[in-house]
């Protein structure tokens, strides 16, 4: 089932059968800001962490969403009339050929000091060729009203702070920065 998630784009919910389609989408969110980086290890990401439990949502062009679906359409005859004529549902196409354009993937976290459990984004990833159009808006308002519906009362995510674009949407709407996740590299020489 899908709906409309901005004029033009629809999101539908995926499946565990997308754990292909779901680490092509992770790679290529890593690769973008570490493109020098292999990124195969994400495989183990996948496997250990996506299940049922943890929601997939891919966004199509909508033009793609919407085959499979009867189209009316009235025509004007000669005499001025209209004229409504149904042409049949096109097949979808497999999804090889036309991929999403986005995606998002939620998990579920707990608050370490009020121990309630809430929403935690995994990844949220448009494609280059449709940023900027609010998809990556749209998708955050959209994870933030199912997070609610199912009663949560906070929503998390993680983000590099050298993703400036993201960083700008997350400050936007209203995230606020809980804690720092700290790293020291290690030398091995002594």
């Amino acid at each position: 089932m899908s709906e409309q998630l901005l004029p033009g784009y629809i999101i539908r919910r995926g499946s565990t059968l997308d754990r292909a389609l779901l680490l092509k989408f992770m790679q290529r969110t890593y690769q973008d800001l570490f493109p020098n980086d292999d990124f195969s290890h994400l495989e183990q990401t996948v496997k250990q962490y996506f299940s049922s439990d943890t929601p997939l949502w891919w966004i199509e062009e909508e033009a793609w969403g919407q085959r499979g679906r009867g189209l009316e359409q009235k025509s004007l005859t000669r005499d001025g009339g209209a004229e409504e004529q149904f042409f049949p549902p096109i097949p979808s196409a497999p999804p090889s050929l036309h991929p999403p354009i986005a995606c998002l993937w939620v998990g579920n976290a707990i608050d370490q000091v009020q121990s309630n459990r809430h929403a935690h984004i995994f990844i949220l990833y448009v494609v280059p060729e449709h940023r900027r159009r609010g998809i990556g808006r749209a998708l955050m308002q959209y994870v933030e009203n199912w997070a609610i519906q199912r009663g949560d009362r906070q929503i998390g995510l993680q983000v590099f702070q050298s993703n400036k674009p993201a960083l700008n949407l997350y400050n936007q709407l209203g995230y606020q920065t809980q804690s720092l996740w700290m790293v020291k590299f290690l030398s091995a020489e002594k």
